[in-house]
């Protein structure tokens, strides 16, 4: 949700803005300053007939009075009474049309997106590549060795991960028996793989500042609304009509509406946070062979970083968790690269977003693996997170802070990379040395024949 003080100071400057975005964002701002305009045309009006209201209250008073002791007489007393009635319709009518402006005003205001950043660029833009886009990846073989690790022998051709992991670890038909396509049963030693991402990346976040959350995977409509995957990603959510709640595409949600409400001490702030959920996606639309095998999957596990900081300090907290994200990439082997994403693709939240994309040996492209987004005041308007500061002088009066997001691990693409990365010419796969004391085993057999 955006500031209205704000749009109203400079209208123009939000309306270029929001037009980088497209036409339809800059058509919902112009119809937002319609309504508040007229908005702000009735509030005067409404007050000043209640103002005639109050006065006419009291005539009437003083004339029934006169007309009761015989000083006036009762004509005048009715016609006061009439002038007040007339008043009294034209408040009705006025507040009836306040209201509705209202409703419509906050309906509309509710669909704006955010204002994106100056820097972000028009089309999706290669900041950086690090690491040999190659089956050799960043070294890990040779890392893997000089530990004291199995050797490498990289593999001769590129295999995909269904292929390299087998039906016994990744097992797609029985997943759609059970549940459709896009669900698959993960096995033996993969989920040891799985729990080991897991417990390392909330390791390495708690040495970060990151306290780790479980939070809850059904949420209220309004937590979606706040953080603005309503009305923006319907089509990709799950749904439970009957108990008004939804399945969460990503832990964001819940982590942001953990302070929902509420008004933070800024002597208590960052707050930064590393929650573990699974997630859950319709991934309407979606279809190809690059997708296939648990690329893209109705259900997977993520460890999703959010903070809670002051809005001066936002854009060096989202180059800060770019810079965790790039490190764990690193730290597993995968060679990446990092893309400013096209302002036209943000989502609604996001005033500037940050992927990660792995490079596939399978494919022979780069993919996505990790996201962060600044969303600035945007989420923390919407579920009336503030911020107070006692410290200045005089003090201020509470107001929105920023919030940003970052994914640590998603952990089934996480696990594709380092199955196709990790690949031996023996059809064995070296995981990275840094998730073994986490309980990866250092290497996974070949898959069965």
């Amino acid at each position: 949700m955006l500031d209205l003080k704000v749009i109203r100071r400079d209208p123009d400057a939000a309306r270029t803005a929001l037009a980088r975005r497209g036409a339809d964002d800059a058509a919902v701002l112009d119809r937002v300053l319609e309504l508040d305009a007229r908005r702000r045309e009735l509030l005067p009006e409404i007050e000043g007939l209640r103002a005639e209201q109050n006065a006419a209250n009291q005539a009437i008073g003083r004339a029934q009075k006169a007309a009761k002791d015989g000083t006036g007489s009762q004509g005048a007393a009715d016609a006061a009474i009439a002038a007040m009635r007339e008043v009294a319709a034209r408040v009705k009518t006025l507040q009836q049309e306040l209201n509705d402006v209202d409703d419509t005003l906050d309906a509309t205001t509710k669909r704006l997106a955010n204002l994106p950043h100056p820097d972000a660029p028009a089309q999706d833009t290669v900041v950086r590549e690090v690491g040999d886009a190659t089956i050799d990846g960043l070294g890990l073989r040779a890392r893997a060795a000089a530990d004291g690790g199995a050797p490498f022998t990289p593999a001769a051709e590129a295999l995909d991960h269904l292929t390299i992991a087998g039906p016994d670890r990744v097992d797609m038909e029985r997943g759609a028996r059970l549940s459709g396509s896009r669900f698959a049963y993960l096995r033996g030693d993969l989920v040891f793989v799985e729990m080991a991402l897991v417990q390392w990346a909330l390791h390495k976040l708690r040495g970060h500042g990151h306290e780790a959350v479980v939070p809850p995977v059904l949420v209220r409509e309004q937590a979606l609304y706040g953080t603005g995957f309503l009305p923006d990603t319907e089509q990709q959510l799950y749904a439970l009509p009957e108990d008004d709640l939804y399945l969460v595409g990503t832990s964001e949600v819940a982590l942001a509406s953990m302070h929902a409400g509420e008004i933070l001490d800024a002597a208590t702030l960052p707050r930064r946070y590393a929650g573990f959920s699974p997630c859950f996606r319709r991934e309407a639309g979606a279809a190809g062979a690059s997708d296939r095998g648990i690329f893209r999957v109705h259900q997977f596990d993520k460890v999703e970083m959010f903070c809670f900081v002051p809005p001066e300090d936002a854009e060096a907290e989202h180059q800060r968790l770019l810079g965790i994200e790039e490190e764990i990439l690193g730290e597993l082997g995968i060679p990446y690269r990092v893309v400013d994403i096209a302002v036209d693709d943000l989502g609604a939240s996001a005033a500037r977003k940050f992927d990660c994309e792995a490079w596939l040996p399978s494919q022979q492209t780069y993919r996505e693996l990790t996201s962060t987004s600044n969303t600035t005041e945007h989420q923390a308007r919407r579920l009336g997170i503030r911020i107070r500061d006692d410290r200045s002088d005089p003090p201020r009066r509470p107001e929105p802070l920023a919030t940003l997001n970052g994914t640590a691990i998603a952990v089934g693409r996480t696990i594709i990379a380092l199955l196709e990365h990790g690949l031996q010419d023996d059809g064995s796969v070296v995981m990275p040395p840094c998730l073994v004391p986490f309980g990866a085993p250092a290497v996974l057999p070949p898959a069965a024949a």
